[in-house]
C-alpha cells in the first residue's frame, strides 16, 4: 500500500478516535445531569434509565476510541497524559457499571460520571492528542502490566470513593427528613457501606503489584529499584493511606467517621499521584523521571 495513503488512513483513524472521546465526554455530562435529576426526582424511572444509558454509551464510545488508537499506533494507548486520562475514565466507568449491575444502586454513578467526565475534559481541553514515540524507558515488557493493573486499582478506588460519598449523602438526607431511600434502605445501608471496604480490599493488592512492578521496571530501565522520585513517593503515600483505611475498618472505634475521612484522604492522595505530581512538577520545575507529557 502507498505509504502516503497509509499515513492518511492512520490520521483518519486517530481523528475518529478523538471524536469518540469527545462523544464519551458529552455522554458522561448527560449522565451526570441525569444522576443529579435522579436525586431531585427519584421516582421518575426514565431519569434513572438516562443516567445509566449515558454511562454505558460513553463507555462504548471510549472502547471504540481505545481500540482505534491502539490499533493505529501499535501499542496500548496509555503513554501520554492525554491517553492516561482517557484510559482512567474508561476503567472507572467500566468498574462502576459492573458495581451498579451487581448492587442495583445508582447514586454512586453521580460521582463516577463527574470524575470521568472531568478527566476527559482535562484530556481534551488541556492535553495534546498527538502520537509520540515510546520513550526508551517505556519500551519494556513491564509497560502493559504495570500501567494496566495500576489503572485497574485506580478505577476500583474511584468507585469505592463514589460509594462512600453516596453513603454519606443518604445518611445526610435521612437526617434532613428526606424519606426516599434511593435504592438504599435502612436495612441495607450497612451492607452497602461495607462494599467500600470490599472494593478497597480488591483494589489494594492491585495497587501493591503496581508499585512492585514499577520498582522492577525502574531497575530494568535505570538500574535502581527506588529513587524517591515525586511520583514514586506519592504512590507510596497512597499505598499507606489505603492500608490505613483497611486497618481502620477492622478497629471498632475507627469504623465510623474516622474510616470515612481516611477513605476520602486516600482518594485525594491517589488523584495527586495520578495527575497532581506531574502538574506540580511541570509548574515548579521539579525533576521527575515520570513526567513524559
Amino acid at each position: 500500500m502507498n505509504p502516503e495513503l497509509m499515513l492518511q488512513a492512520d490520521a483518519m483513524r486517530l481523528s475518529l478516535a478523538h471524536s469518540f472521546v469527545w462523544a464519551a465526554m458529552w455522554c458522561y455530562a448527560v449522565a451526570f445531569l441525569a444522576y443529579v435529576a435522579h436525586l431531585v426526582a427519584p421516582k421518575i424511572r426514565a431519569i434513572r434509565g438516562i443516567a445509566s444509558t449515558g454511562l454505558i454509551a460513553g463507555c462504548v464510545a471510549q472502547t471504540v476510541a481505545i481500540v482505534l488508537r491502539g490499533v493505529t499506533i501499535g501499542r496500548p494507548p496509555f503513554q501520554t497524559l492525554y491517553e492516561s486520562l482517557a484510559f482512567f475514565a474508561w476503567t472507572a466507568v467500566l468498574a462502576y457499571l459492573i458495581t451498579e449491575w451487581r448492587r442495583r444502586v445508582r447514586t454512586p454513578g453521580l460521582w463516577v460520571a463527574l470524575v470521568s467526565g472531568a478527566a476527559l475534559a482535562y484530556a481534551l481541553l488541556g492535553q495534546n492528542p498527538e502520537v509520540k514515540p515510546l520513550f526508551p524507558a517505556l519500551q519494556s515488557s513491564w509497560f502493559v502490566w504495570h500501567v494496566a493493573i495500576a489503572f485497574g486499582s485506580y478505577a476500583i478506588f474511584t468507585v469505592a470513593f463514589a460509594v462512600e460519598l453516596s453513603y454519606l449523602i443518604q445518611v445526610w438526607f435521612w437526617k434532613l427528613g428526606v424519606t426516599h431511600d434511593y435504592g438504599i434502605t435502612r436495612e441495607t445501608l450497612s451492607r452497602f457501606h461495607r462494599s467500600v471496604h470490599q472494593l478497597v480490599l480488591f483494589g489494594f493488592p492491585m495497587l501493591t503489584f503496581g508499585i512492585m512492578s514499577g520498582a522492577a521496571w525502574a531497575n530494568e530501565a535505570w538500574g535502581v529499584y527506588w529513587q524517591w522520585d515525586p511520583k514514586e513517593t506519592w504512590s507510596l503515600i497512597t499505598w499507606f493511606a489505603f492500608a490505613l483505611y483497611l486497618h481502620a475498618r477492622v478497629r471498632p472505634t475507627w469504623k465510623g467517621a474516622p474510616s470515612t475521612v481516611i477513605m476520602v484522604l486516600a482518594f485525594l492522595c491517589m488523584i495527586t499521584t495520578f495527575v497532581g505530581v506531574s502538574w506540580l512538577a511541570k509548574l515548579f520545575g521539579i525533576p521527575s523521571l515520570h513526567v513524559y507529557g
